[in-house]
């Protein structure tokens, strides 16, 4: 069989009119590579290559016709590609598969390889064309792309275990009272921050906060809010000079806190951002919770009796306004009684059908712990909610913080 008389049947499908030499000089032309093989000769050889193919592969045509086309694999070829090859050919099938192949110089190059059958008008395959596209540049873009990606996700779980570092240990001691938490972001990096730590021998310092947006824009805001509401006298905003005395340092109240924050932390254009703050002095001796609520979701307070009520103060957000004004106020809790701070991730959950989790489930699960320790309550309105949301993933941090007062104090 002539190999003119071959190349006339691979070429005779074009649409008829064109002169057999344009549809030649249109495959040489080509920028892709463009093979031939005969797999009806030993070893499925090449009979015909174009410029592009040699310029791609940096072999002549005279160099590589009669010879299959393997030769362009080497040491770090993909035997899973090749062998996707070998059996395309064997079952006289198309297929596209991309492969790392070696140039004449050695030097590598992915080869996005298609290869498609011809068959005669009797349905037998007479040869195959294989289309080759140079494809490392874009190869290499995206394994920068995931390089740079894992770097990130590196970097996100390192400030995620910074993040964490800054949430508190245990809670501190003090006879007859409880106090936990729960910290659930719901991705690597959480807006939402709280603490509970010792301002002095009787009083406890608690705030849980709420950063608009997500992300490491949100995560950001949150770490710096933790290092300024750290509890380092002469560092802090929760310590003021005493006017008479200045190197002695009393406690700031709620609200100066809240508007010092205000300050420090004004809205900007640019992020957009602000936060939601509950932050309040336990006085353990008298129970009293003197506390300043700027935007954040009502306290639900669970007295003696199980009922659970909402303590709501509409105030602005923190950095939402220049002059707030904001407002401190002061419960006095009783033996038995609990009282629970939270962002809003956790009334905003939804379930499979679109329900809202909203306030009032999580009162009811509140109520449900009041005979279990703070931690076991805190524990069940988390498993309420992942009850609720179907093991679905919330769409937004949640966050927990609670203080109780035992029923008998010692």
């Amino acid at each position: 069989m002539e190999y003119g008389e071959e190349t006339t049947e691979v070429t005779c499908e074009t649409r008829e009119g064109v002169p057999l030499d344009l549809k030649d000089r249109a495959l040489a032309a080509a920028a892709e590579g463009i093979t031939i093989s005969d797999p009806s000769l030993p070893d499925n050889p090449l009979i015909y290559v174009n410029s592009g193919f040699e310029r791609i592969t940096g072999y002549s045509a005279a160099a590589v016709l009669g010879k299959n086309c393997r030769f362009l694999q080497g040491p770090d070829t993909d035997p899973e590609a090749a062998a996707i090859i070998q059996r395309a050919v064997i079952e006289e099938t198309e297929c596209t598969v991309e492969i790392l192949n070696y140039r004449r110089d050695g030097s590598s190059f992915w080869n996005r390889l298609s290869i498609t059958p011809v068959r005669n008008r009797h349905g037998h395959v007479t040869h195959f064309i294989g289309v080759q596209s140079d494809v490392t540049a874009r190869r290499d873009a995206e394994e920068a792309l995931r390089l740079a990606n894992a770097r990130m996700r590196n970097n996100l779980l390192a400030a995620a275990k910074v993040q964490q570092a800054m949430l508190p240990r245990t809670g501190p001691e003090a006879p007859g009272w409880e106090f936990a938490w729960r910290y659930q972001p719901c991705d690597e990096l959480a807006g939402d921050t709280l603490n509970c730590f010792r301002l002095d021998e009787t009083r406890i310092g608690l705030y849980i906060i709420d950063v608009s947006g997500h992300g490491a824009a949100a995560a950001l805001l949150s770490a710096a809010l933790s290092r300024t509401l750290l509890p380092l006298p002469g560092q802090s905003v929760l310590y003021t000079p005493s006017p008479t005395e200045p190197s002695r340092r009393t406690i700031t109240p709620p609200q100066i806190v809240a508007e010092r924050l205000n300050q420090q932390f004004p809205f900007d254009d640019r992020t957009g951002q602000f936060f939601t703050m509950v932050y309040g002095v336990l006085n353990t001796e008298t129970a009293t919770f003197n506390y300043v609520s700027a935007g954040h979701p009502p306290l639900l307070l669970l007295d003696e009796t199980g009922d659970v009520r909402e303590i709501r103060r509409d105030q602005f957000p923190v950095g939402l306004v220049s002059e707030p004004h904001f407002v401190s106020d002061t419960i006095e809790l009783k033996a038995g009684e609990r009282l629970l701070l939270y962002t809003d991730g956790a009334t905003d959950a939804y379930d499979e059908q679109g329900r809202q989790y909203e306030t009032e489930g999580l009162q009811q699960a509140f109520a449900t712990g009041r005979y279990e320790t703070l931690e076991a309550a805190l524990d069940g309105i988390i498993e309420s909610l992942k009850q609720f949301g179907g093991g679905t993933t919330t769409k937004d941090d949640i966050s927990l913080l609670a203080l109780g007062l035992a029923e008998h104090r010692a």
